[in-house]
């Protein structure tokens, strides 16, 4: 059995239900009072047996028709009463229960913006989604009829078999006799049933992921013809949900049978031989009609029981499934940056055997806290997730963008180009030295004001479902400001909002599909430029543009660099060329620093890349070197 399953059958339903109470305290008093109302309902149906056995033992024996008539009229009046109650229960959690069901909701939602971004890395977006949909949906039928109904039912079976050891405790004693084997098939049913709930919930998740991808990802299906091989892919997965549901109902249809099955003979048992002390004189009739009429009342409670615990353990498993992501560890808002104090004096060296004061502009060391800029001081990054044993994909950064510079970042694919740039805003955490603004530690400063201070934008622009003004001024912390928007829109050359069908309140769709990749892109960059931000940092953002539109955003853009300092992932010598420097990544480190021209002339590296070969490509040896050859001469021109 996987690790999975062992957890499962060690946990506890009630105590997984009990993280519940934080969400059901506001309610208690309704949500207890609804129980107490059910319970009087339910006490009522056995109430009906005692009026019986007064009707058969007094009117109906001495034949009384009056006595008949109010007998019925009392039996109407408590079916009446039974019904209102039940009523006025549904009427008594429905609202606050949906309140609970809103706020479990928001709080998942308010959580997941709050997580890091290796923890969305790990998840499916769709075992998220089912979590915040599905799941919900079962805590709030759980806690609106099963919970309620395990109260009251077996608060109805113990009144109940008092009533009827009260009326004749041998035929009594004859239906207590179920109660142990009843016991151990339901504690049976209740650990497989806990595994095959948790298995369907996952694969609901699964397919949830399935299907968003595929809405998503809809061009690519269509532009590819891979409807086939999706159609497939679903129906997989539907039919592993499919067994596992029909091993949900045989589970399920199992002890309904077992339940309903052992109490009918113990009923049957106890009607032959009520029968025969009635016979016999030792039993009246009155009283052996109140016992049958007690003992058939509780067939439903008892029956009830498996569908009960049914939903117990899928609210059980529910439960665990939101509590999974909820207990999840959210962004620290402070710390100290792993070893700062050791890197932050150190005159560290990279790979190539330089100082880190070559590397990062002739500052003679990384431990000056009150250098102005953004510096990246002995900064080493791995996945949280990678083996103990694997090379970071950072080692020992050092490196100095000065105040109001713009820096430019080259490498190879995968030298972890966007990684670093990752670590400004802090969408992932430094594994040892730090990164300060202004002599600032990022570690050490509330993520609000860090992200007041740095703005971004990403080699894939992401948009939302929202109007163009809305996506762009999400940059500007929630200004309107409709000049802000104008100068953000024109130094991204984003003319082309003006002719929507209205401007810029036009609604762009899901994830902004309805345009173009450029003008995505030209938004995108908006929106980092648009808070007039003091550090800005560009992933790559210019790369879905065309060559004129590229000239025109980028002599748009030298006015923004200006005024701020700046860290632009380049992989085009047009985007190097708006920065004052140049730094190159290769295998996670920091090797040369200078202006274009410099290492144009003096890194082969750097010259190949510019010169737009791959380095990964079946270029020989011979003609790369030529290639770099050629434009560091170029260079030099």
């Amino acid at each position: 059995m996987s690790d999975t399953h062992a957890a499962i059958e060690d946990r506890s339903a009630v105590r997984s239900l009990r993280r519940l109470w934080p969400y059901v305290r506001p309610i208690r008093t309704r949500l207890f009072s609804a129980a107490f109302v059910a319970i009087v309902a339910s006490c009522l149906s056995l109430v009906i047996p005692l009026v019986l056995k007064w009707i058969v033992d007094g009117p109906v024996a001495g034949r009384d028709p009056g006595g008949v008539w109010l007998g019925a009229l009392v039996l109407l009046l408590l079916g009446v009463a039974e019904a209102v109650l039940f009523g006025f229960r549904r009427w008594l959690v429905a609202r606050p229960l949906a309140g609970v069901e809103a706020a479990m909701r928001a709080d998942l939602y308010r959580h997941l913006q709050r997580l890091p971004v290796a923890f969305h890395d790990r998840w499916a977006s769709g075992q998220l989604l089912s979590r915040g949909t599905t799941d919900l949906m079962l805590l709030r039928m759980f806690l609106a009829f099963p919970l309620t109904f395990l109260l009251v039912n077996t608060t109805t079976i113990l009144v109940g078999f008092v009533i009827l050891l009260a009326q004749e405790w041998t035929l009594g004693l004859v239906l207590l006799v179920p109660v142990v084997p009843l016991v151990i098939v339901c504690s049976l049913f209740e650990s497989r049933y806990a595994i095959v709930a948790r298995r369907a919930q996952d694969q609901v998740g699964d397919l949830t992921t399935v299907v968003e991808e595929s809405v998503l990802g809809i061009r690519i299906i269509k532009g590819f013809g891979r409807h086939r091989s999706q159609a497939l892919a679903f129906r997989g997965l539907s039919e592993r949900l499919r067994g596992t549901e029909l091993g949900k109902a045989r589970l399920l249809a199992g002890i309904w049978a077992l339940i309903t099955t052992i109490p009918e003979v113990a009923i049957g048992a106890a009607l032959v031989l009520g029968t025969v002390q009635v016979a016999d004189g030792a039993l009246s009739a009155g009283t052996l009609v109140a016992f049958l009429s007690t003992a058939l009342a509780l067939r439903w409670p008892v029956e009830s029981m498996g569908f009960l615990l049914a939903m117990s353990q899928e609210a059980a498993t529910a439960t665990e499934r939101y509590f999974e992501v909820m207990d999840a560890e959210e962004e620290r808002e402070t710390s100290c940056g792993a070893g700062a104090g050791e890197t932050g004096g150190a005159s560290a060296q990279d790979g190539t055997g330089r100082g880190s004061g070559e590397d990062t502009g002739g500052t003679g060391g990384t431990g000056g806290t009150g250098r102005g800029g953004l510096a990246f001081e002995g900064v080493e990054f791995r996945y949280p997730d990678a083996p103990g044993d694997a090379a970071p994909v950072l080692a020992r950064i050092d490196l100095w963008v000065r105040p109001g510079e713009t820096m430019a970042l080259v490498g190879g694919t995968g030298s972890g180009k966007t990684t670093l740039t990752a670590l400004v805003p802090r969408l992932h955490e430094v594994t040892a030295g730090r990164i300060t603004l202004d002599g600032q530690d990022i570690a050490a400063m509330p993520r609000e004001r860090l992200r007041e201070l740095v703005s971004v934008a990403f080699e894939e622009p992401t948009l939302f479902s929202a109007s163009v003004g809305e996506n762009v001024l999400m940059g500007a912390d929630g200004a309107r400001d409709e000049e802000a928007l104008g100068r953000a829109l024109d130094i991204a050359q984003a003319g082309f909002v003006a002719d929507l069908p209205y401007g810029s309140g036009t609604q762009v769709g899901e994830q902004g599909l309805s345009l173009s990749g450029g003008q995505r892109q030209r938004l995108a960059l908006a929106r980092a430029v648009v808070g007039r931000p003091r550090f800005l940092v560009l992933d790559d953002p210019l790369s879905a543009l065309d060559v004129h539109t590229e000239a025109l955003v980028e002599a748009a853009l030298r006015r923004v660099l200006q005024d701020t300092t700046a860290l632009v992932v380049a992989h085009r010598p047009s985007t190097v060329m708006l920065a004052d420097r140049v730094a190159l990544l290769s295998e996670g480190r920091i090797t040369a620093v200078g202006t274009h021209q410099e290492l144009l002339r003096t890194n082969a590296e750097y010259a190949w890349l510019m010169s737009g070969a791959d380095s990964d490509s079946d270029t020989d040896s011979g003609t790369a070197a030529a290639a770099a050859a050629a434009v560091a001469e170029e260079g030099a021109r």
